[in-house]
């Protein structure tokens, strides 16, 4: 895999919820200013296994990480994803498909405490033509389900996604938004911005 630096990161408590979120460790390719910032930013998105043995669980994940790189980063994410059983072919090549040049793959931990949920996850950035790590984060949190701030956003995938999804949405944002934000940024060309426009996300 080469040598990767290491950066140990840590978030602050979360005042609105007085819980903790922790990004544990994030590493980067030392070659991605030079390689993989223009080479790797069609995206798919996979959450592998199902955290809980709940398929619902997994496109939510998968559905929030699309949603919130085509939002927040200059990533085109083509495809989103949940499989039920632990990935047996590292480098993901049923997902990369023409016209995709990584994968991010959501490694899921989730439990239902009280009124909320501890959710952890291992993210991996997976580039396809060579099956290469480009970028791996570990995080963990606990949050309650119910957050004023998150109200619209919660219904939003509940109406996607069913009811089911309710008690996970706010933890599991909370948690893939802290992890996705240690993500860098690809460089997009002129091309690039034009077909992320038309994503329409």
């Amino acid at each position: 895999m080469g040598t990767f630096k290491r950066v140990g990161a840590v978030l602050g408590l979360m005042v609105l919820t007085g819980c903790a979120s922790t990004v544990k460790s994030q590493r980067l390719r030392p070659d991605y200013a030079t390689v993989d910032r223009q080479q790797v930013k069609r995206l798919a998105v996979v959450t592998q296994p199902f955290p809980q043995g709940q398929q619902y669980i997994g496109d939510l994940w998968s559905l929030i990480a699309r949603q919130w790189l085509n939002q927040n980063r200059d990533y085109l994410v083509k495809a989103n994803t949940s499989l039920p059983e632990r990935p047996t072919d590292a480098t993901f090549k049923d997902q990369c498909v023409e016209g995709i040049e990584g994968v991010l793959w959501l490694d899921p931990a989730v439990k239902r405490v009280g009124d909320g949920a501890e959710v952890a996850v291992r993210a991996q950035l997976i580039r396809c033509r060579d099956g290469e790590e480009v970028w791996a984060a570990e995080a963990g949190g606990s949050w309650d389900s119910e957050d004023k701030k998150y109200v619209e956003r919660k219904e939003q995938y509940v109406t996607e996604l069913g009811q089911v999804v309710e008690p996970y949405v706010v933890p599991s944002y909370k948690l893939l938004v802290a992890t996705l934000d240690t993500l860098p940024n690809p460089e997009l060309n002129d091309a690039d911005k034009d077909e992320k426009i038309d994503l329409g996300e």
